[in-house]
């Protein structure tokens, strides 16, 4: 799922629309054109290199009890920057962002020390949900291009905290640098949150097809889809285990009037985020497995290359819901540790594949309030 996009001022929409990182799908045909990125090379939002950046903000990057996180380095300054996810050699990362005068989020590429940052998809729609195929030789991120070039509309919050399903949005695969885009998803309704797997062999996906948010795989070259989850709620936010044996997901299973308030804005291309769940799946017996049972919107899982625990973001520890923060778990027995202490939101975590570092994105030394950017430690 991260769900993600638009930038907002206010804090706590901010956090909901991080939490987001984006929904929706569309109706022309596979072989539509799709734009080329820019041609060329976007930086740092200051016109500041990364190391100059760095070394004019303050060095409050850590806080107290973080102490699985060493040498804190803040890769992004400025804007919205969120889902950062690394390349299998961990030299690279892939985020979205909305910067300068954006209105929604694009897709950069940069390398893993935040230098040499720039934008691989048009600039077209709204984008999110991107990843680095383990060969290196592609990207795939979902895109809401192919319904205007313009950002969808904001959905109506009149009705409180919801995210807006685009049945723009759909999956596309492209060059390492963004040119000669393929539609993967024609199917109608959202399609998004698309990840390789760690053999590059399989993408798992949340797509709305059968009516409800569920997960699916497919083959890299959008045939071979499979559905893997059948129950009533949204099922997202997916990642594969590092020997790619399992998944990872948050999810709703909203019962009673819940239920009934999720089918309604289900309906109307509308999802409310509430209380989300921690979950894991063996590809072989595909059988969910619930991890977390605490009531809060939990999200943003990623599996530690150990096969034993995994990172996820919650907000169990705040009684108002509004600060989120790094969590580990072990899955065998449910031990939780709290990672970040950051008093404001940490989100989106990462484990490089060798386990030795971990990306996340964070409200944390802003320089303007609200503004998200990415990180990187060394995990300990």
């Amino acid at each position: 799922m991260n769900m993600m996009q638009q930038g907002l001022c206010e804090m706590t929409k901010i956090l909901v629309l991080v939490i987001c990182a984006g929904l929706a799908a569309c109706n022309r045909p596979a072989d539509s054109p799709v734009p080329a990125p820019p041609e060329q090379t976007v930086g740092q939002e200051t016109g500041q290199t990364a190391g100059e950046a760095a070394n004019a903000a303050p060095a409050e990057l850590s806080f107290e009890g973080e102490t699985h996180l060493a040498n804190i380095k803040q890769l992004t300054f400025g804007g919205q920057n969120a889902e950062a996810y690394f390349s299998h050699d961990g030299t690279e990362l892939i985020f979205q962002s909305t910067r300068g005068e954006m209105q929604c989020d694009a897709i950069f590429r940069m390398n893993a020390d935040g230098s040499n940052v720039r934008q691989v998809s048009s600039g077209q729609g709204a984008t999110t949900c991107s990843f680095i195929a383990p060969d290196g030789k592609s990207i795939i991120y979902a895109s809401t291009h192919l319904g205007g070039k313009a950002c969808p509309p904001k959905p109506d919050h009149s009705r409180g905290y919801v995210w807006a399903l685009y049945d723009s949005y759909d999956i596309f695969r492209a060059d390492p640098e963004g040119g000669n885009a393929v539609r993967l998803t024609d199917t109608p309704g959202y399609d998004a949150e698309a990840v390789y797997s760690p053999r590059g062999d399989k993408i798992v996906f949340t797509s709305v097809r059968t009516g409800d948010l569920e997960l699916f795989l497919m083959d890299p070259d959008g045939s071979g889809v499979e559905q893997l989850t059948d129950q009533p709620g949204y099922d997202g936010g997916a990642f594969f285990s590092l020997d790619g044996e399992w998944l990872v997901w948050r999810a709703s299973r909203p019962e009673g009037d819940d239920l009934k308030d999720y089918r309604t804005l289900l309906a109307e291309g509308l999802i409310r985020p509430g209380k989300l769940e921690i979950y894991i799946m063996n590809l072989a017996e595909r059988k969910p497995i619930q991890i977390t049972d605490n009531g809060a919107a939990n999200f943003g899982p990623y599996w530690h290359p150990d096969g034993k625990h995994i990172t996820f973001v919650s907000n169990v520890g705040d009684p108002k819901g509004r600060n989120f923060d790094l969590y580990l778990v072990n899955i065998d027995t449910r031990k939780t540790e709290r990672i970040t202490h950051f008093p404001g939101f940490d989100g989106f975590p990462m484990f490089s594949h060798d386990g030795s570092q971990l990306v996340f994105a964070s409200n944390r030394n802003n320089a303007v309030r609200g503004e998200t950017n990415v990180f990187i430690a060394d995990w300990q």
